[in-house]
């Protein structure tokens, strides 16, 4: 197959924050993917989900308040529920938008497992915030189940559960066969579900993976020619947010270290983006990255703006 393969990773501007938001959401970024498509790329999407898998665990932890002989979700099932209806609405907005085109291309969402090491560090020292506010009593009765809660004075407390680092992309195979068959593919979103392997069984794990952790691992075990990272700036920045900001247009993998070590990129937002970056091109150093917003992926593909990774 002579197109060019691609990983693209989704952020939260591409999907919205509300069932709402995200159908509108889709359109527009169903547009911005068919470009990718006619500009000859193989397509394999993945998404964040924070917004959405931290909606299904307030309304079916609501459910449980309300009807008591329910049991409460784990974060594994809301996870895979995120996954599942997320998928739905891109692969329908993108099929929708290919075939208004002219292009008949089959759009897939494959229900991802990602495993996870249980003595990862992340398990003892949980950061990521989900759920609704909760009283100290509803606290209290979360920390006796053996979960994580973050106070926020004058608001209540709320559930932390932990960001372990990928290990193995269980459906990997299958993603791999449908990419080279040249099918649109969209998997591990939200980072997967992540599991842990215990006697050849896969347990679900309380916990989240970092989606540009996974778009790192995913476009690397697919030797993709190229990771694609949409996200709300259209390049990454020196000294972002101050008046010395400086767009940097290209990079390589050691200068992106360098700028690490300066604490040039913010924790949380483009530092995993610049991790994702670095581990995907020391797995396949002849591939690229490209780093750019969603309104501005067309103009990237053209050497007008973004910023450009390579080994």
């Amino acid at each position: 197959m002579s197109r060019k393969r691609a990983v693209v990773s989704l952020g939260h501007d591409a999907l919205g924050y509300t069932t709402g938001a995200q159908r509108d959401a889709v359109q527009v970024t169903a547009r911005a993917l068919a470009d990718l498509v006619e500009e000859d790329y193989q397509l394999t999407i993945t998404h964040s989900n924070g917004p959405q898998v931290s909606m299904i665990h307030k309304a079916m932890t609501e459910l449980r308040r309300v009807y008591t002989d329910y049991t409460p979700a784990p974060m594994c099932v809301c996870s895979a529920m995120s996954q599942g209806y997320v998928g739905y609405d891109i692969q329908n907005a993108l099929r929708s938008e290919l075939l208004g085109r002219g292009i008949s291309r089959p759009v897939s969402t494959i229900l991802t497992q990602v495993t996870v090491d249980p003595y990862d560090e992340a398990f003892y020292e949980p950061t990521k915030v989900i759920g609704r506010f909760m009283s100290k009593e509803d606290a209290e009765t979360e920390i006796k189940k053996g979960n994580y809660v973050k106070e926020y004075p004058g608001k209540g407390y709320r559930r932390v559960v932990a960001a372990p680092q990928p290990i193995d992309i269980v459906e990997i195979e299958a993603i791999r066969a449908l990419a080279a068959a040249d099918q649109v593919v969209i998997a591990c979103g939200g980072g997967g579900i992540p599991v842990i392997e215990q006697n050849h069984a896969l347990q679900g794990a309380s916990a989240v993976i970092e989606k540009d952790a996974i778009a790192g691992k995913l476009a690397g075990d697919l030797q993709a020619d190229e990771l694609i990272i949409l996200t709300s700036v259209p390049c990454v920045y020196r000294h972002f947010g101050t008046p010395e900001q400086e767009a940097i247009s290209a990079m390589t993998v050691a200068q992106a270290k360098e700028l690490m070590a300066l604490n040039q990129f913010e924790a949380g937002t483009m530092l995993p983006k610049i991790e994702a970056a670095i581990a995907y091109l020391e797995k396949n150093p002849a591939g690229r990255v490209l780093i750019t917003s969603l309104d501005t992926v067309a103009e990237t593909l053209k050497g007008k703006n973004g910023t450009i990774i390579t080994h």
